[in-house]
């Protein structure tokens, strides 16, 4: 268990949480539930903490895909100094924004191991953060005859679906294609 005192972290998140309100102005209004409350019902993270967050501001905190909720997650837990693949330990939401994200995710896992059931080739995500990728593996894990795996680097990482046994087809040796140029030459 990434963190060892609930009661201390839960006094972090809570004066984070107070200077956000107090000295940002935000009017919002939260709830952090620690231990086994915390639990993920749907088991995609194995948080610890759970923040819930409501009041007149919340659409602030879910403007831009929620941009602004995964900054307070991603700040809270480097306060608790949580190692990067910890970090789903703690999980902030509003207005059921992950649970319905988890659903998106999952609902676009199925149609993307179908069409690659469909074209045998590999279906490529567009980039996402580290828990939304997380998310897709884990739905993805349903469907035995395909794989998935990350792809590419930082902001850019991405989740590719591909047939269970996919191997790239190999290029055409040097010097058996030909290119053909059209245009003026």
């Amino acid at each position: 268990m990434p963190i060892e005192n609930h009661q201390t972290a839960v006094e972090k998140i809570d004066a984070l949480l107070k200077m956000l309100t107090g000295i940002g102005g935000l009017r919002l209004k939260y709830r952090i539930t620690a231990g086994a409350g915390a639990a993920d019902p749907n088991k995609f993270e194995s948080r610890e903490i759970y923040v819930e967050i409501a009041g007149p501001d919340v659409d602030l905190v879910l403007e831009r895909n929620a941009e602004l909720l995964r900054s307070l997650e991603h700040i809270a837990a480097k306060m608790l100094r949580l190692e990067p693949e910890e970090h789903d330990v703690i999980s902030f939401d509003a207005r059921g924004y992950k649970a319905t994200r988890a659903l998106e995710l999952r609902l676009a896992a199925d149609t993307a191991a179908e069409q690659v059931r469909k074209s045998q080739q590999p279906y490529n995500f567009a980039p996402m953060n580290s828990r939304e990728r997380r998310m897709l593996h884990l739905a993805l894990r349903a469907h035995e005859d395909l794989r998935s795996e990350s792809s590419g680097e930082g902001m850019r990482r991405y989740v590719v679906v591909y047939p269970k046994n996919w191997q790239p087809q190999a290029a055409p040796a040097a010097g058996i294609a030909r290119a053909r140029t059209f245009g003026r030459g």
